[in-house]
């Protein structure tokens, strides 16, 4: 299981989004009502709806929200750290 959890931390979330459904369906069944969420969730999100998924199913109250805060902000981080990085190679974020 650590070699699995390893592996999917180093293919990133879209791996982990595409293995735990393969894995548990019931569990994204019961977090989600129809198939357009977590197909969004996958293309534009995917932090944040690993952590839907992992506090759904219980109702999200309490440290819940701490963690989907997280995870939009790892998501956010994500998008704004290739730009950052890669504001060399654009000639209009010169100063």
């Amino acid at each position: 299981m650590c070699c699995l959890f390893t592996t999917l931390v180093i293919l990133g979330p879209r791996a982990a989004i595409f293995l735990w459904w393969l894995v548990e369906p019931a569990r994204w069944s019961l977090a989600f009502d129809t198939f357009i969420w977590p197909f969004l969730g996958f293309l534009f999100l995917p932090w944040l709806t690993l952590a839907f998924v992992l506090a759904s199913p219980g109702g999200i109250e309490g440290f819940d929200w701490i963690l989907l805060g997280l995870a939009f902000l790892m998501d956010i981080m994500s998008y704004g750290g290739g730009a950052f990085g890669n504001r060399d190679r654009v000639q209009s974020y010169y100063r």
